[in-house]
């Protein structure tokens, strides 16, 4: 996945963010079913981030940048900002 797609991938998150947390304002999603959905936007999200600093990363360094790979959630969830 190149750059762009990925920037790509992150706005369609983000959107999907935006339009659970309006459904859930109007009653169309329970808080408990928000929660879940919520945390794993998140999770995709830090993975999106993940991969482009990556990306960055390896072509910083004159590798290519499609070697980089998504990580697991366990992984990516469990850096120190």
């Amino acid at each position: 996945m190149d750059d762009t797609r990925i920037h790509h991938r992150i706005s369609a998150l983000v959107d999907e963010e935006h339009a659970l947390r309006e459904r859930t304002q109007h009653g169309g999603l329970s808080p408990q079913e928000e929660q879940q959905r919520l945390r794993d936007l998140e999770a995709s999200l830090d993975q999106c981030w993940d991969l482009l600093r990556q990306r960055r990363a390896r072509r910083s360094a004159g590798q290519d940048p499609d070697g980089a790979e998504v990580r697991p959630v366990g992984e990516v969830e469990g850096y120190r900002q």
